[in-house]
């Protein structure tokens, strides 16, 4: 930035952290309302700076305005720095910058604006608004809460302010706090369709999908362009085992968005429709858009290579395949990997970069591929994937990423595998492990997994609450055996407390970090149980009997009611999100029925 603050300090909201990026996968999108410099707040800044006694500077921050106006968002941020030029303690200069800046998606630069300005303009609530909406995008939920609440101390029952930190408030899970401040907000201003479409969102993230259509429809109603309510609904939809008409909602947002970033975001909602209506090939294409810059939650994957294209020959070439997503798309998605193989021929050489925990695996898996780790960051909301492994991109022709192979080589259900796993588990720990389960309680032994180690809401809502389970852990002639990582103390006692039962937990591992021995485990069980975490891809991916419980909408059935990815794997699926009876009932019967065949 040609400026300079006028403060040496490190931004809370631009540190660089190590990253695991969760899958790319649609969620509800009820964000902070405004945008960058809207025209209110550029107005109320226009009056504010009428007081200026600055001769020399004002001129140039009129043209600066009159420029963000206009959508000329470079020129408005050259006139901004003219003035800074000035008097670099000017507060609307750094404000008009940050503007600029944040227009243009240097969101390091727009942060570091905003903060210098809210310092200089501590009484220009806009600020704090604007730098929380960006604090937000970034990611950075706790200093978007403080400068939402700066906003509304100023602006008191502000509808924009309400919306802007019940956001906050829902992705924080504070639900009821959430729809607490909404509740009066909508009473107040039931004209403004972003007040029921975030309030939608509240109820979609609680898995409430009847309630959070009728937030989303009555949006509709009140604004029938609005994009966001649109996709909304059409999740809605999709959630509640309506792909065609979800199809159509998704399709009517697209005609109405016009931010780059949620056009992206629609068309990769677009393409898990597609593939949950089971049209696979139209499906993979169209789920590139998750690589799209402008994607919000986009992998950067910095690597020095030509992007392999879609269709070209690979016999003979050196291909290098990067894992993506979380650790559970990295083994679902080299499902495929058998197939890259055999098309490089022997000629060719097939490098992979996966999570350091799955290298060990993968190894022995491909043993004729070259297998390394990558790393991934987080910088100032971005997420980059980088592959400290390689040390000269000038040994491949090309590369992809995992799930980009599938439009190459899933384009159909058939196209599926039939063999039972593709992952290649230690043979000595498998024997290891069957030795260590002769020690447990006599029984069938059955692993169970409930959760995820992901607990946002929009990831909880996959996953019963641990007392659903008890039609499975009443089971007769069985010993559970806990594959769950993370803590299940809870659980555990739990179990032990409310139905009598012990789980019984494998010694000398750790069930998070030691993947390649989980998959020897995984394998030395009689059955896996549970719900689709990377504990299970790994279980499934193995080969190992495995039994999968899903939910309504779930795309990567892709229109089946079993899962291709792993032929083996048997599918229950509940009849509506949150109504776990059912499906637990049919699972506890159905491992109660096995242990008697056994």
């Amino acid at each position: 930035m040609p400026a300079k603050a006028p403060t040496t300090f490190v931004s809370a909201l631009a540190l660089d952290t190590a990253a695991g990026p969760a899958a790319a996968t649609p969620k509800a999108t009820g964000g902070p309302m405004g945008e960058a410099g809207s025209k209110e707040a550029l107005a109320r800044l226009t009056s504010a700076m009428s007081e200026l006694k600055a001769i020399a500077v004002k001129p140039l921050l009129d043209r600066a305005v009159q420029a963000l106006n206009a959508e000329r968002n470079q020129e408005g941020g050259e006139w901004a720095l003219k003035a800074l030029d000035k008097d670099e303690t000017n507060g609307f200069g750094w404000y008009l910058l940050a503007i600029s800046r944040e227009r243009a998606g240097d969101f390091g630069s727009a942060i570091t604006a905003y903060e210098t300005a809210l310092r200089l303009l501590p009484d220009h609530a806009e600020v704090a608004n604007d730098l929380g909406r960006l604090a937000y995008r970034l990611g950075m939920k706790s200093h978007a809460e403080k400068l939402f609440r700066h906003f509304l101390v100023r602006y008191p029952g502000h509808h924009e302010g309400a919306n802007n930190l019940a956001c906050v408030l829902r992705d924080d899970q504070r639900y009821d706090e959430a729809v607490e401040l909404l509740r009066p907000a909508i009473l107040a201003r039931p004209d403004v369709a972003m007040l029921w479409n975030t309030m939608g969102t509240v109820m979609a993230e609680l898995g409430d999908y009847p309630n959070a259509e009728i937030f989303f429809r009555e949006a509709v109603r009140l604004e029938p362009t609005f994009p966001k309510a649109l996709y909304n609904l059409s999740s809605a939809r999709l959630s509640q085992g309506d792909p065609d008409e979800a199809l159509v909602l998704c399709d009517e947002a697209l005609a109405h968005v016009l931010a780059e970033d949620e056009r992206q975001m629609m068309h990769l909602s677009r393409s898990t429709i597609l593939l949950t209506l089971g049209r696979i090939g139209e499906g993979w294409d169209a789920y590139e858009a998750r690589l799209h810059p402008s994607y919000a939650d986009t992998t950067h994957f910095l690597v020095d290579v030509e992007r392999y294209p879609a269709g070209a020959g690979l016999e003979g070439k050196s291909l290098l395949a990067i894992a993506e997503q979380g650790l559970g798309d990295e083994i679902l998605f080299g499902n495929v990997l058998p197939n890259a193989l055999e098309a490089v021929g022997p000629e060719g050489r097939l490098t992979l970069a996966v999570e350091p925990r799955l290298v060990s695996l993968f190894q022995r898996s491909f043993p004729q591929a070259t297998v390394g780790a990558h790393a991934t960051y987080l910088k100032t909301g971005r997420t980059y994937r980088t592959l400290p492994f390689v040390t000269n991109f000038k040994d491949y022709d090309y590369w992809t990423p995992f799930g980009s192979l599938l439009r190459e080589f899933r384009r159909s259900i058939g196209a599926f595998p039939d063999r039972a796993g593709f992952l290649t588990p230690d043979p000595v720990r498998v024997a290891h492990w069957r030795r260590e389960l002769d020690t447990a309680p006599a029984g069938v032994k059955v692993g169970l997994l409930w959760k995820s180690n992901i607990r946002t809401g929009a990831r909880r809502r996959f996953f019963s609450p641990f007392a659903d389970w008890a039609p499975v852990l009443r089971a007769r002639g069985v010993t559970l055996i806990n594959l769950q990582y993370g803590d299940c103390s809870e659980e555990i006692a739990q179990a032990e407390r409310d139905y009598g039962v012990s789980i019984w937990t494998p010694p000398g591992i750790d069930l998070k970090q030691d993947l390649d021995d989980v998959a020897a485990l995984c394998c030395a069980v009689d059955l896996v149980v549970g719900f689709s975490n990377a504990t299970m891809n790994l279980a499934a991916g193995c080969g190992a009997p495995t039994w999968l419980i899903s939910v309504p909408g779930a795309w990567t059935r892709l229109g089946t009611a079993r899962y291709p990815w792993y032929p083996q794997v048997r599918t229950f699926t509940t009849p509506a999100f949150g109504n776990w009876t059912p499906v637990m009932e049919a699972v506890g019967e159905a491992v109660e029925a096995f242990a008697a065949e056994r």
